[in-house]
């Protein structure tokens, strides 16, 4: 794993908690380190876009695998 990127497993939550903790994690993070956002909430795709452009944070990539849905964003 890149030193720049961290993981945080937001599996089994829902609204809002992976938002929440994804906050808090880019919070304790430097400007251009990566986040990568494991959660099994559907609705998680549409919440990290929101969440993305209400923060300033770039959402560089997401995508589904089975059952659960990676976000990766940038710290602002």
């Amino acid at each position: 794993m890149d030193s720049s990127q961290r993981d945080l497993d937001a599996r089994g939550l829902s609204c809002p908690l992976p938002i929440l903790k994804a906050k808090k994690a880019l919070a304790e993070m430097v400007s251009g380190e990566l986040l990568r956002v494991v959660c099994t909430d559907p609705g998680s795709m549409r919440d990290f876009q929101a969440f993305a452009r209400q923060t300033g944070n770039e959402l560089v990539g997401q995508s589904a695998e089975g059952e659960e849905f990676i976000h990766l964003l940038r710290r602002r």
